[in-house]
């Protein structure tokens, strides 16, 4: 199960970088919003996202509420992210 915690750890880490934070202050359960990430930061983070993981996020930056990719929880990410990731390789 490495790969699905480098996945996390590497997703926490772009987070925490976007809201100027320790990646230990990031937990799974983290709303952006409790983090301080505004909607340029969550912007940023999924670009941040899509190159780190050469992945295309189906991301709505003008509708978030609309998009296909879960921003609710810091989880939900990671859980996005690795659905993505398995599906390029299906």
């Amino acid at each position: 199960m490495s790969d699905s915690a480098s996945v996390k750890d590497r997703v926490i880490a772009i987070i925490a970088e976007q809201a100027v934070l320790d990646p230990e202050q990031v937990t799974l359960d983290s709303s952006l919003e409790d983090l301080g990430i505004d909607s340029l930061g969550l912007v940023e983070s999924i670009f941040a996202i899509e190159e780190a993981f050469d992945i295309s996020v189906p991301f709505n930056a003008n509708d978030p509420s609309q998009s296909e990719f879960d921003i609710s929880s810091v989880a939900a990410i990671v859980a996005a992210v690795e659905k993505l990731i398995a599906g390029q390789t299906a």
